[in-house]
Formats: structure tokens, sequence, C-alpha cells
């Protein structure tokens, strides 16, 4: 592979990002962000806007101060007092920036500076002949450069260069730009402005939903730095993502052959840390950093991925710090996955047990919004290993209706082949349920306990009934008892489960030689 271009990136996280709405965060906060900055190798911070606040200056001195490895960068307009600003932040860095800016659309000079495109030059004049008269790192960026003339804006760029301007930024500031016109703009604006020896940037926001495919375009275009922010926070719709443009660039290296010296083993911690500190949660499908990015339901994808990952994942889960990559058991599921974790959990089951689990988890599923782990554990323990092996009877359906603590219950059961249905009523559904059952089985075994629990905390969580049924033999004599376990998100389902549960057991006890020497069984 041939080596190609080097790719910087500038993360402007504490700047730009801090900009979106509802976000507001202090000096330890900042500074906390920008050492994990640093521990991820980004090449420049942009720290703040040190004339926005005395806040926001004590924070940019602060990280210039404390922070080692990359260029810390303030952004100042191209007043001379927000320039002094910045310069009085970033003075005590290792490698400071100045990063100073005007707007040059024909919108922003008539209705926000009021200034002629005359009057822009020679602002941009002043503005960065200040800043290279403190430091020698300094950044111009054109606002809204994408809604600008080409052959203005070539103009602004040569004069900032000519007054010491090293790195040039072309910024989609509201998110207008279509990629390929984008690159075309972006090509053509270094070609026209014909300086040599500056680093070209690109900074896109995210309006129209492309900000990363703009960058990408850019860099397409000749540029070497994207500027963006993690979780692709920021004005309006936010920035260009981090962590995309970083894993596109390493992920595609056939296309981008240079990369960057970022270490996206860091990405998801990152990614947290923001999340956290900013109080803006990173959507599950979010690109590379979500926690559905390594996610997999659908049956076939699951079989892909047990056969040979790469099948569905393109980039490595631990390249960005994930955790790993998770089959996600949901109605989508396939068996494939469904048998991987029954053994992933200890449970080894036959072919006949798997297959009868999987259509229990499938009609879970149906009834349930999330299946959790220990919903399938209870399935598998209660409703197939721990139902009576050559069961005699099954349920089919059952109706219950309640009022004023009285109980009415149909059940329909199906017993050696044959359904039967009768109706019962009892001291409440559970009750009324079991009458019926004794109803249509002939028999009336005792109740010795009954317990109901939660299998989870959610709302919709399994409820897992247990039962001890007992019943004298054919002499009279010695008492057989049985427990009987069901599970069910319906609680009178889950009941009615157990009890029948039981009652196969006491039958199989029955019908098993020398029942009457059982004292007991537990199930």
């Amino acid at each position: 592979m041939t080596e190609g271009p080097f790719i910087r990136i500038f993360d402007t996280t504490l700047r730009d990002g801090e900009q979106a709405a509802g976000v507001n965060l202090n000096r330890d906060e900042k500074l906390r962000i920008a050492f994990q900055l640093a521990q991820m190798k980004v090449d420049i911070i942009e720290a703040g806007f040190p004339a926005a606040s005395p806040g926001d200056f004590e924070a940019v001195r602060a990280i210039a101060e404390q922070v080692p490895g990359p260029v810390i960068a303030a952004l100042a307009r191209t007043r001379s007092a927000d320039i002094d600003a910045a310069w009085g932040a970033i003075r005590a860095a290792n490698r400071p920036r100045i990063h100073t800016f005007i707007a040059t659309s024909p919108i922003h000079m008539e209705y926000k500076l009021r200034m002629t495109e005359e009057q822009v030059i020679d602002e941009v004049r002043r503005g960065v002949s200040h800043a290279r008269s403190l430091v020698e790192d300094v950044e111009f960026s054109a606002e809204d450069a994408s809604r600008s003339d080409p052959r203005f804006l070539a103009r602004v760029f040569r004069t900032a260069v000519e007054c010491g301007a090293t790195t040039l930024n072309i910024p989609d500031t509201v998110g207008y730009a279509i990629p390929d016109e984008f690159e075309a703009f972006v090509r053509d604006v270094i070609a026209l402005a014909g300086v040599a020896g500056v680093v070209w940037s690109v900074h896109c926001h995210n309006d129209l939903g492309l900000a990363v495919m703009n960058s990408i375009a850019a860099v397409r275009a000749g540029v070497r730095q994207v500027e963006c922010t993690v979780n692709g926070l920021g004005e309006r719709a936010g920035n260009t993502s981090l962590e995309e443009i970083v894993m596109i660039l390493k992920t595609r290296s056939d296309a981008f052959p240079g990369g960057t010296g970022l270490d996206a083993s860091k990405l998801c911690g990152v990614s947290g840390l923001v999340s956290r500190l900013t109080g803006f949660p990173v959507p599950p499908n979010k690109a590379i950093v979500g926690s559905n990015a390594f996610a997999h339901e659908a049956g076939i994808h699951q079989h892909g991925m047990l056969c040979n990952a790469k099948t569905y994942e393109i980039m490595r889960p631990e390249d960005v710090g994930a955790s790993g990559s998770r089959l996600v058991l949901g109605k989508h599921s396939g068996k494939h996955a469904f048998a991987k974790h029954l053994e992933d959990t200890g449970f080894f089951l036959t072919t006949e047990q798997i297959a009868e689990s999987f259509a229990l988890f499938k009609d879970l599923c149906d009834r349930k919004e999330s299946v959790t782990d220990a919903d399938i554990e209870s399935l598998v323990t209660n409703d197939v290993l721990g139902a009576t092996t050559g069961r005699r009877v099954t349920l089919r359906s059952y109706l219950v209706q309640v009022g004023h603590g009285k109980g009415t219950a149909t059940v329909t059961l199906e017993d050696e082949g044959v359904e039967k249905t009768d109706a019962a009523t009892g001291n409440g559904p559970v009750d009324a349920a079991y009458s019926a059952i004794q109803r249509i089985l002939g028999m009336e075994p005792e109740l010795e306990q009954y317990s109901i629990k939660a299998v989870g905390e959610e709302s919709d969580a399994l409820g897992e009934a247990r039962v001890i049924l007992s019943i004298a033999d054919s002499e009279g004599q010695v008492r057989l008892k049985a427990h009987g376990r069901g599970s069910s998100t319906d609680v009178i389902e889950a009941s009615i489960k157990a009890y029948i549960d039981a009652i196969n057991r006491l039958f199989r006890m029955a019908a098993t030689k020398g029942a009457p020497h059982y004292a007991e069984i537990v199930g």
C-alpha cells in the first residue's frame, strides 16, 4: 500500500461542542475531557473561546498549563481584544495556536458584519497580523465559506497567508454543502488561492446530516486537517463526528492510505465520558460508539457472525474500545444464536429440548418488549427442564374474569390427546382456574404451598410461579407430593402452568411401579 497524506484531527468538543444547547462544562470537566483527548492522541485541542467569559478563559488556561502533547488552540474573532484574550489563555502551552475567524459570505457580510469585501480583507489583515505577532501557529477560518464566492474567498486566504497564517480552514458553517459540490468547491478554492506551505482544514456542520460526508469530500479535495467533535456535538444539529471520521479513514485505508495518528481504541471510552459530563446520551444506533454498533439480532446475521465475524462486522469492537460483539436475542434471532446462548450460559440440551426452548422463546418475544437472560433461564428451567417428561396434561387455553373479589375461570386442557373444557368460580382468578382444572381431571390435590415472584425489574418481567401439591394414593395411606413450576408474563398463566406441572408429576409418580413407596418428590 502506498503511503498517503496524514490527516490531522482537530478536536473542538470543548469549544464548538460545548455550544450545543444545554451543554455547560465547568473547568474541571473540561480538563478531564482534555486529558482523555490527549491520551487518545488528537493533534489539536481547541480548548475554548477565552473572550466569551471569564470561566472559559480560566478553563482554556488550565488546559494549556496542564495538558501535554497536542497543540492547544483558542478561538478568537479578528478583534484585537479577542486575540489578546486567546493569547493570555494559551501562552503557557507547549504548542499554542490562535484560531481567528471572520465571515466571508455575502449574507453574513451584509447583515451580520455590515462590512464590504474590502473592509473584511482589511480586518483579516489586521487580525491575522496581530495573532502572528504573538504566536507562530495561527489558523484562520472564513466563516460560512461554503456560501462564499470562491474568488473572494481565495483572496481572503491569500491575505491571511501573507500576514502569517499557517492553517487555512474552509467551514461549512450552516451545513449547506452537498458532498460532490463541496469537493469541487474546496478543490477550486485551494487552486485559486495558490498558496504553498500551509495546511488546509475543513469544519463541517450537520444541519442536513452531511457533515461527515462533506469532511470526507474535502479530504479528497486536498485538505489535511478535519475539525470535529466527540459524538458529533455542536451548534444546532452538531458537527462532524470525530469517531466516524477516524474510523472511515482507518477502515477504508485503501481509499485513504494516510490515516491519522489517533489511538482509536480509546474512542468508546472518550465518547462515554463526554456523554456523561454533557448529559447528552449516545443514541444506540450511533455509528462506531453506539451500544448497538456491534449488536446483531437478525438470525441470518447471527449465523454469519458465528461462522466468521467479518461477514457482518467491517471493524473489530476492540479497535474502537468496545466491549465486544453481542448476539442480541429477540424475535428476529435464529436458532443457531439461541443454542449458542444456551451453551454459553451452562445449558446443555438435547436437540428436542433446544427446539422446544426456542419455540417458547419466540412466543415470549411476541409478548414481551425485551427478553432478558433471566427470562430465558427461567423459561428453560421451568418450562423445559422442569417439565415432566411425557406430560399427560397440557394447557391449551384459559379465560378468567374478576369482580368484587370473586373470580371465574374457563380452562381448556389436553388430557391424553383429548381436549376438555370446564369452568369454575373461586376466591380470585387463580383459585378459580385451579378449581376448573380439578373439575376437568376429576381430582382434588391439596395445595400445600403457592408463591410467585418477578424475574427481573421491568414492568413486563416474567412471573415465576411455584406450587406444591399433595394427594393420597389409592389406598389412602401414603401421600404423594410434587413441586410444580411455571413462568409467563401473565402471573395467572404462570400459576396455571405451575399447577399443571405439579399435576403431571403426580400422574407420573402414580404410574411408576412402586409409587406408594415415594414419600416426596421435589422437582
